[in-house]
């Protein structure tokens, strides 16, 4: 019988640290982890051996791959949120861009602007359920770990389009005139992001209304669209009086 040769030994590593893994896949791994413990915990009470634990990884590891907490919280808004921003308020035209000739039908162009944004924010929201939660409580929030660091990656040429064309709309009669076109874009956040961060809470309060129940996000932004293109109150019923006035 023909002897098998001995199975020569594996090279021998030279002493250090030992061998880990560069690659794209960890790293976003890592960051997917991060941002979710930081729309759960809140970023200030996440700490890197959190993120570690979480991933099953020494804190090492994950200084290998962010060299500081620091370096982490900006991947994460630069990866995770801006993309996020850029893709929501991309239909809107800047202001350079947009006709100068009156608009033939302006209550048609803000609805479908406004049901584009609308749309693609809740679109966002549904794929990435850390979302409203992030961004209420830590870019909304006064004290927001995030505030700064999100609200310089703001699209401000874009807002600044978009009110535009709100206002443009107003004063051709197609828009309600005690509507403020600087604010609606808050509305938009505001009918979208909150509906779902407190998903948990209303749907507690009607728990014994299967209707309730069943609201998702589909309906979630058909309700947004219809409040910020149709009211709360047919338009037969005539306006109050603001207060004081």
């Amino acid at each position: 019988m023909q002897r098998m040769s001995p199975v020569p030994p594996p090279p021998s590593r030279r002493p250090g640290r030992p061998p880990r893994p560069d690659n794209a896949a960890m790293r976003g791994q890592l960051l997917d982890l991060a941002t979710d413990l930081f729309a759960a915990r809140g970023v200030a009470a996440t700490t890197i051996a959190h993120i570690a634990q979480r991933a099953g990884v020494t804190p090492a590891m994950v200084h290998y791959y962010f060299k500081s907490r620091d370096q982490l919280i900006d991947a994460v808004v630069m990866e995770r949120i801006v993309p996020v921003i850029g893709f929501v308020w991309a239909p809107v035209p800047l202001a350079q861009d947009v006709p100068q000739a009156p608009i033939p039908d302006p209550a048609a162009g803000a609805r479908a602007f406004i049901a584009e944004i609308v749309g693609r924010l809740v679109q966002c929201a549904a794929e990435r359920p850390w979302l409203p939660a992030l961004w209420l409580h830590e870019v909304v929030n006064e004290g927001g770990q995030l505030r700064e660091r999100v609200l310089r990656h703001l699209p401000s040429d874009r807002l600044q389009a978009f009110a535009g064309l709100i206002a443009d709309s107003q004063r051709q009669g197609a828009i309600t005139p005690g509507v403020e076109p600087r604010l609606v874009f808050l509305s938009i956040l505001g009918l979208t992001l909150l509906p779902l961060a407190t998903s948990a809470l209303w749907r507690r309060v009607w728990q014994a209304d299967p209707q309730a129940q069943s609201i998702d996000t589909q309906a979630i932004a058909a309700h947004a669209i219809a409040m910020l293109t149709g009211g709360l109150f047919s338009p037969s019923a005539p306006p109050p009086a603001p207060p004081g006035r």
